[in-house]
């Protein structure tokens, strides 16, 4: 298993662990899936986290940029993900336990509240173009429904890196605690919004969201058409 579900008092708190980099892979992405399933049938909220220095290295690369019909079927189940994340009448926090690289970065952004660790070394960046790989149709309505527009091209185009701290004052975070108290606060913010009027939040929430999640549909099928039999690399 690469993903652990454990539920108190209505909150989920899912942790992904596969032992090596916490790839966003079809094994991974399955069970994320299973366990928010999970959560909506229990009512809960869905609190997710990573391993301790490690939230996700993002997409299986070898998947990714193999070409053929695996890649785009790679592409889009992850951004299916964060459609999910983002239209889920359950409260989404994510505690973002260290690195967060690529499609990571895409899932923190699919997130009602995110934390990270204050003052921690870790590296948040969709670093896609540093990689030479041209920045998918899908991650950009993701990024440009959360990022403010001053800052949209130094995430997406300029690849730069943020730790924690820094990804506060990017909008890539809303808040950063001490280490210790990462999953608690987590799952302290996800009691609250717990607490709000469930209906109210959920349609406020598709509300908020109504232009992004067609965008998000239509940048998926256009990612699908050009992907299905050609690498996502810069030559593209």
């Amino acid at each position: 298993m690469r993903v652990s579900y454990e539920v108190t008092d209505s909150i989920a708190t899912v942790t992904m662990n596969d032992g090596k980099v916490n790839a966003f892979g079809f094994e991974m992405l399955a069970e994320l899936n299973e366990a928010l399933d999970r959560a909506e049938s229990e009512k809960a909220a869905f609190v997710l986290t990573g391993r301790e220095g490690l939230f996700s290295a993002g997409f299986d690369l070898a998947v990714l940029t193999g070409g053929g019909p695996d890649t785009a079927r790679l592409l889009r189940t992850g951004f299916e993900f964060s459609y999910r994340l983002l239209s889920t009448s359950s409260p989404v926090v994510i505690a973002c336990s260290g690195h967060a690289f690529a499609m990571a970065v895409f899932v923190l952004l699919s997130g009602d509240y995110r934390f990270g660790v204050v003052d921690a070394a870790h590296k948040v960046t969709a670093n896609e173009v540093a990689i030479g790989m041209t920045m998918p149709r899908a991650a950009i309505e993701v990024c440009r429904q959360r990022l403010p527009q001053e800052h949209m091209h130094r995430v997406v185009v300029l690849a730069e890196v943020f730790n924690p701290n820094s990804a506060v004052g990017t909008g890539l975070l809303d808040e950063v605690v001490a280490a210790e108290d990462l999953l608690d606060a987590a799952r302290m913010k996800a009691g609250e919004l717990m607490s709000l009027n469930h209906s109210a939040f959920a349609a406020t929430k598709l509300r908020t969201r109504e232009a992004v999640l067609p965008a998000l549909r239509q940048a998926m099928d256009t990612d699908d058409a050009e992907l299905a039999n050609t690498p996502l690399t810069a030559d593209r």
